[in-house]
């Protein structure tokens, strides 16, 4: 992902559901970014532009030793 898409999405997650929430770019990913909750990750934003219309999806995982 571009960076201003980082910045936008990071932005969006701060405003919707933490001000701690951090979006980080991923090394050796450009489709993609990762999402932080202070150190803790979270889980990943997915960029998909198929067929012409953009979103981004967020994938997070709850392991079951954390419920």
């Amino acid at each position: 992902m571009k960076p201003d898409e980082i910045k936008k999405l990071d932005a969006y997650f701060k405003r919707m559901f933490n001000p701690a929430i951090v979006v980080k770019a991923r090394p050796r990913k450009d489709d993609s970014a990762e999402v932080y909750l202070g150190d803790e990750f979270l889980g990943v934003v997915f960029r998909d532009d198929e067929d012409g219309d953009l979103s981004y999806n967020f994938s997070m995982a709850i392991l079951d030793v954390d419920l």
